[in-house]
């Protein structure tokens, strides 16, 4: 089985040198590691001179991210370039040693899946230079599953991530990647997931297959994505009958940025000394 990592960039070099790195401690190395450059012409002569090569594609935006499109411009490049099993880490994300094999041997027991793994947080101040402890320092969410090493749980869909994931070619065929309507931030990740409900494909999460995620400074709620969130979370409703990222729309409301309406949507309102 031939596995490809894809990963997506926009100027978080720091990052995506600690995830590279975390790559070369693999215990499986990868067979290719695609890089999607989103207006990061810095990358495009990025050659490491030790761990995976990087094959470095470029990609233009308007100014919204196209997380979207990015993913699905990577599993096609990966795909193409003869992987059987495509990788998905978030450019946050890194590795430890075992998660590419837990993935391919998932992936051999459980085809034509959407294979996920436990994502833990770093904390400030992490030493990144000590990948020995993060499993000690990181924290779990404890509403989403974590398995044991070894060991497989099915899932619902509607906790699909995109920071750590995992499908073979006929998956992908069957999903068709993600929707392109999207843009910026939020709602991309839970419409893959129902997509792989409707079409009767499997969420499986895989024990051992552990990424960590490195501390960068965040909002809750993050108001700096509130017009993303309202343009997908609409975008969403329309597809679905309803609105993702209800949490954070509900806090939205509270602080007085958003209103819904009798049918359930939401619109952005303007107040004063609050804005993204």
């Amino acid at each position: 089985m031939k596995v490809a990592v894809v990963t997506i960039v926009s100027g978080r070099h720091e990052h995506l040198h600690r995830q590279h790195a975390g790559l070369a401690l693999s215990t499986r190395q990868p067979d290719d590691y695609v890089v999607i450059a989103i207006d990061d012409p810095a990358l495009h002569d990025w050659a490491p001179s030790s761990g995976p090569p990087p094959f470095v594609v470029a990609l233009d935006s308007t100014g919204q991210l196209p997380l979207a499109a990015a993913r699905n411009l990577g599993a096609r490049t990966a795909f193409d370039r003869g992987a059987d099993l495509v990788v998905f880490l978030d450019v946050d994300c890194i590795p430890q040693p075992a998660l590419l094999e837990r993935y391919a041997e998932a992936a051999a027991q459980h085809p034509k899946s959407l294979l996920t793994g436990t994502v833990g947080y770093l904390p400030d101040g992490t030493n990144y230079t000590r990948p020995d402890t993060f499993e000690r320092l990181a924290h779990v969410h404890a509403f989403r599953p974590n398995p044991a090493p070894g060991s497989i749980e099915r899932g619902h869909h509607d906790l699909f991530w995109s920071l750590s994931f995992a499908v073979d070619r006929a998956a992908w065929q069957e999903l068709g990647g993600f929707h392109e309507g999207y843009r910026g931030y939020g709602g991309e990740d839970t419409d893959f997931g129902l997509t792989a409900s409707d079409r009767g494909i499997d969420l499986v999460w895989v024990g051992g297959a552990v990424a960590h995620h490195q501390f960068h400074e965040t909002k809750d709620p993050p108001v700096q994505h509130l017009d993303d969130i309202l343009v997908n979370g609409a975008l969403f409703a329309s597809r679905w009958g309803f609105w993702p990222m209800r949490g954070w729309l509900e806090k939205f409301e509270q602080l007085g940025l958003v209103t819904r309406d009798a049918a359930g949507t939401y619109t952005r309102t303007t107040r004063i000394g609050v804005a993204p």
